[in-house]
């Protein structure tokens, strides 16, 4: 009993984690502009498939790089030629602009890479065990996933709450035309977030990519859970897009664990 509650907490903690960087991009993007964004996971899954693609020509560390700064160009170029223009028209305009986003995505990843899953696994220099609990291997990249999801909110809280690049950006939200006054660029501002955002979602892709199955129906499969972590968090609180996501994690980890120890 003891061996599979500490199993199933740790491989919920990993799974917690895994959610909560796929999520703090949609929370940072809904904090910071009020766009409920319906083709995140759509932006995550092309994070993975990015990962794939430059993991095979140039090897996986640049492209744990490469990949979220693609996303991100992804997401700039989404809010400067697209969101921007429909934001006037309000927030069903942008909920519907983003949900046919996540189709037209979709459509070109199967154009791409076709309909079945790729070979994306696991890396081999990180694909090593870490320590072993109960007889049970942990693996390194696991690990490495655990660590860039800390590290990921660590930064952001820090660069919200005590940088001054990010108390302008919470100022645009909220009085824009003040922070224009004062010579601030809003419209880039808002850009910077959203490319941010996205850029969290590739980076979130690259490490999911392996750990779930890569292939067109992805953002499909993540796309759910993804907005219940968000809203039970709290729609736009970032700790609490962290604590929903362990919690959700855990959860669900437990439930796998125990219907299987049933069928035992």
């Amino acid at each position: 009993m003891l061996e599979l509650t500490t199993v199933s907490l740790l491989n919920g903690v990993v799974y917690g984690l895994l959610l909560f960087m796929l999520t703090s991009g949609l929370t940072l993007i809904f904090s910071m502009m009020g766009v409920l964004n319906f083709a995140h996971a759509s932006v995550f899954m092309l994070g993975a498939y990015f990962s794939y693609q430059l993991g095979r020509w140039i090897g996986f560390w640049p492209a744990l790089v490469i990949a979220p700064l693609l996303c991100g160009l992804v997401g700039a170029g989404i809010e400067r030629y697209g969101l921007r223009h429909v934001h006037k028209s309000g927030h069903v305009a942008e909920i519907l602009f983003t949900f046919g986003l996540a189709y037209l995505i979709e459509e070109l990843v199967t154009m791409i890479w076709g309909r079945n899953v790729v070979a994306n696994s696991v890396p081999q220099v990180i694909d090593f065990p870490l320590f072993e609990l109960f007889g049970s291997s942990f693996p390194a990249y696991k690990g490495l996933m655990m660590t860039i999801s800390v590290a990921m909110f660590v930064f952001l809280y820090l660069a919200l709450k005590r940088t001054r690049i990010g108390l302008i950006i919470q100022a645009a939200l909220t009085h824009p035309q003040m922070v224009g006054a004062l010579g601030h660029d809003v419209p880039g501002v808002f850009v910077l977030v959203f490319a941010v955002g996205s850029a969290l979602a590739g980076l979130a892709g690259v490490i999911g990519g392996f750990m779930l199955l890569t292939q067109p129906t992805l953002a499909h499969a993540v796309g759910p859970i993804v907005f219940v972590v968000v809203v039970v968090g709290g729609l736009g609180s970032l700790a609490g897009a962290l604590t929903a996501s362990m919690l959700i994690g855990i959860l669900q980890t437990f439930a796998v664990a125990v219907d299987y120890s049933m069928l035992d």
